[in-house]
């Protein structure tokens, strides 16, 4: 179990404007990552040290985006202002979670422009969208070079999490501590005053640390 990746959700200005304003912010271009034709979304994606990477995502004028969790999930973060949207952990099997939630993971798919399709299962969107601290899981069947984190400069990394939560719910949500998938990685845990969620991610960059 580990840290996949960091899902944001555009803001009112679009996905591509969205990806602009955060890239410049860290000094790195997003590139497009292409649409996931199941959840009707589509992403620009960013690679990071650690085998992590970080999307931006927005929907699509389909209905996919109005039936799917995880794009109903990103119309209604966008709706609100976009922002951090959620975090994402990778498994090796997706069983063991298939039969603490009672239900099964769902196929997932992505179009990348230069023709390339990945693939994964993923579970646990119901739960972000209910209780937006935890986080959904993921398998990828693709091989390591296809991960959206491959070829990533290792000057870029993350820093820091804040979340809006209580690490113990997590951690039953996970089935395990929750330093297990973050233990690369500082949390600063705030008590939340509303909605929970993450409040902020520090990146380290070649110019220091920015914070979005």
């Amino acid at each position: 179990m580990r840290l996949d990746h960091l899902s944001f959700a555009a803001g009112p200005d679009g996905l591509a404007s969205t990806a602009r304003r955060i890239g410049g912010l860290l000094g790195r271009e997003f590139t497009d990552g292409g649409v996931h034709p199941r959840f009707g979304t589509r992403n620009m994606t960013l690679p990071l040290a650690g085998h992590v990477y970080v999307e931006i995502v927005d929907v699509l004028d389909h209905p996919a985006s109005d039936k799917a969790p995880f794009g109903q999930a990103v119309r209604a973060r966008s709706a609100a202002g976009g922002g951090w949207l959620g975090w994402v952990v990778a498994v090796d099997d997706l069983g063991p979670i298939e039969a603490r939630l009672g239900r099964e993971a769902v196929a997932g798919n992505r179009h990348r422009p230069d023709g390339v399709e990945l693939t994964w299962r993923q579970i646990g969107v119901n739960g972000l969208i209910a209780d937006p601290q935890l986080p959904f899981f993921v398998h990828w069947e693709i091989p390591p070079e296809l991960h959206p984190s491959f070829g990533a400069d290792d000057l870029y990394s993350l820093d820091c999490l804040e979340i809006a939560g209580d690490p113990n719910r997590v951690s039953e949500w996970l089935g395990e501590d929750v330093d297990a998938p973050l233990e690369q990685l500082k949390v600063r845990w705030v008590a939340p005053h509303g909605t929970p969620g993450i409040l902020a991610v520090q990146f380290r960059t070649p110019h220091g640390l920015v914070r979005v």
